[in-house]
Order: structure tokens, then C-alpha cells, then sequence
């Protein structure tokens, strides 16, 4: 699958830890889980600089930050590409638990 159609999700490796021993990832973004928000908050490879800035930006956690890269192929839940307003930028919401093994790739963020 092209890397272009994988979405991606920024957290701590101790919460991808944590997933992998229950087999599903249910946290929604940073602070929120996915029974809080509704949903898990993704976005593309385009996005996740200011993604990664917006939430982890001032970050100061001894845990080591992860990119979860996701086949949206591997889900059986939708994936949803919505703005936060109207008329803004759009980004991948996935409306259930991500399974580990749609999650191909785990990349370290600096």
C-alpha cells in the first residue's frame, strides 16, 4: 500500500506499550481517550509536524514520543476526514479502537 494512504498518530511509548499487551489502541489524542473524544485523532505525514507541535510542543515527559503508522485497510471501524471548523483543513478520525495489527510501522519522534 502506498505510503500516501497510511494515516498516523503521535504518542507515548508507554501508552503503544500498553495497547500492544490489550491488542487495540484507544487513546485519542494527548490527555483524552477514545470513550472521551468519540473518536482517535490521526492526520497525514503532511500534517503531523504541526500536529506534533500543537500537542507535544512543550512536552517534557521522560517517555519517549512514537509515530503509530496506520493501514486504514487493517480497520474495521470508519475513518472519517473532518475539519475542526468549517472551511478548515481536514484530518483522519478514526471512530473506534485501532488494532495492533493495523498499526504497521512504529517511528521514533524527535
Amino acid at each position: 500500500m502506498p505510503e500516501q494512504s497510511f494515516i498516523l498518530h503521535i504518542t507515548e511509548r508507554s501508552l503503544w506499550d500498553a495497547a500492544r499487551e490489550r491488542g487495540t489502541y484507544e487513546i485519542s489524542t494527548r490527555g483524552r481517550t477514545l470513550q472521551e473524544e468519540g473518536f482517535i485523532h490521526c492526520s497525514t505525514r503532511a500534517q503531523l509536524p504541526a500536529v506534533a507541535g500543537f500537542l507535544y510542543g512543550s512536552y517534557d515527559g521522560s517517555d519517549e514520543l512514537v509515530v503509530l503508522v496506520v493501514d486504514p485497510g487493517r480497520l474495521d471501524v470508519p475513518v472519517k476526514y473532518e475539519a475542526p471548523q468549517p472551511g478548515g483543513e481536514k484530518f483522519p478520525h478514526v471512530y473506534g479502537p485501532i488494532p495492533v495489527g493495523a498499526v504497521v510501522d512504529v517511528e521514533s519522534w524527535r
